[in-house]
């Protein structure tokens, strides 16, 4: 068990900017201090001798390539479907066409357990967590992971505490609480939200599976290592074929930058021919990674400030954007796309309509990838990060 004031101290974990080791879960001190947040993350994991056809899927599928050495605690997470989306002037909604050999595909991650990528990540943060002899997990959470962290902790027999804001959507408050965790709900928005999980942590030594300082570095650097596994599935689903662009609604850039690793692992290992572009997908309200990019100067970047405003798109929205993303991007060659509230609202209808129930920010990513087929012929997958039911209720924030 944890005690009061010592939070389970990681080990093996660098800095991606400047290299210093860090302990601790709140991010680079040295880069903080300079006003820019950035995680610390394990080494990237050695794939030679796997091979993927015989990758079964999910974070737990290649065991070995997570920082994490007791027993999985999982639900049967990962294994997620790719649909084909329709590419017609009809389904685009401006009456343009795409160029000949497009293809446009959705990695569905509403078919987790709890409905969301975040089990991925949940799944190895509780087993991470465990492996230190935690009693309570805790989470700052607009809503999907928190429902993922009550989840993977009531699976392993911990406690949990998820912070949340006054505008959590009520299909998501309930989820919380059924699988019970302790929701406390903070007046003023994220950042009155992640303090009070910052001073949580430091009093009560509680084990933080979420980001909870400022500037955000991103999420908890072993959990992330479960979204790697996003990449070695569409490799395995795609084996043969190249994916030109991975789209990705972000927000602190944990699921960019997990699945933007996992691909240069496997291209390390020589399992893909070449890694595709990461691409950010921001709603337009709230796009730090897209005002970023504007910069031609890599130092403008990542001191970029924004005014980040509620948009339907509730799961995601930063002011500035973190440096794990920005690396993300840098390395594979991606970019940043901002879309208007209208356009993917209208898309997450078209969606629907067709079948398939997203949530806004996966509308958001779903926009972003069309825009991208009608200026290049390719096959770009869009990542869907939940299922539409999380936000129902939740009313929609005019543009």
């Amino acid at each position: 068990m944890t005690t009061a004031g010592s939070v389970p101290d990681p080990s093996g974990l660098h800095c991606l900017r400047c290299g210093l080791e860090v302990r601790g879960f709140a991010g680079c001190p040295r880069c903080a201090a300079d006003g820019i947040g950035v995680n610390a993350l394990p080494p990237l994991a050695d794939l030679n001798g796997l091979e993927l056809a015989g990758y079964p899927g999910g974070p737990w599928g290649w065991p070995e390539t997570l920082p994490v050495s007791g027993p999985p605690v999982t639900l049967g997470e990962g294994g997620t479907p790719n649909i084909r989306l329709r590419t017609d002037p009809a389904a685009l909604g401006d009456g343009r066409a795409p160029e000949c050999g497009s293809e446009l595909w959705v990695k569905y991650e509403g078919g987790n357990p709890t409905g969301s990528h975040k089990d991925r990540a949940m799944a190895v943060g509780v087993a991470a967590a465990v492996e230190t002899g935690a009693d309570t997990v805790c989470a700052a959470s607009s809503g999907n992971a928190g429902a993922a962290a009550a989840a993977y902790a009531g699976r392993a027999g911990l406690r949990c505490v998820v912070f949340t804001t006054e505008n959590v959507p009520p299909a998501l408050a309930a989820q919380i609480d059924l699988l019970g965790a302790e929701q406390i709900r903070c007046e003023g928005g994220f950042p009155a939200r992640n303090a009070a999980m910052a001073q949580a942590v430091a009093e009560h030594g509680w084990y933080p599976l979420t980001s909870y300082s400022a500037p955000s570095p991103g999420g908890n650097p072993y959990a992330n290592e479960g979204y790697k596994s996003v990449a070695y599935e569409l490799a395995r689903d795609f084996a043969g074929r190249r994916i030109g662009a991975v789209v990705v609604p972000t927000s602190r850039a944990d699921l960019l930058a997990g699945i933007e690793r996992g691909f240069r692992e496997l291209a390390a290992a020589g399992l893909v021919s070449a890694a595709p572009r990461m691409i950010a997908a921001e709603p337009a309200g709230a796009a730090p990674f897209t005002a970023a990019l504007r910069h031609a100067d890599r130092a403008a970047q990542e001191r970029t400030r924004v005014e980040s405003r509620p948009t339907a798109a509730f799961s995601l929205g930063e002011n500035s954007p973190c440096w794990q993303g920005l690396d993300a991007l840098w390395r594979s060659g991606g970019t940043a796309v901002a879309v208007a509230e209208k356009e993917f609202l209208a898309e997450q209808q078209r969606l629907a309509q067709q079948g398939l129930l997203l949530e806004a920010s996966s509308a958001v990513a779903v926009s972003v990838a069309r825009r991208m087929l009608r200026e290049r012929p390719e096959l770009v997958v869009a990542i869907g990060t939940a299922t539409g039911m999380k936000g129902l209720g939740a009313g929609r924030v005019a543009d």
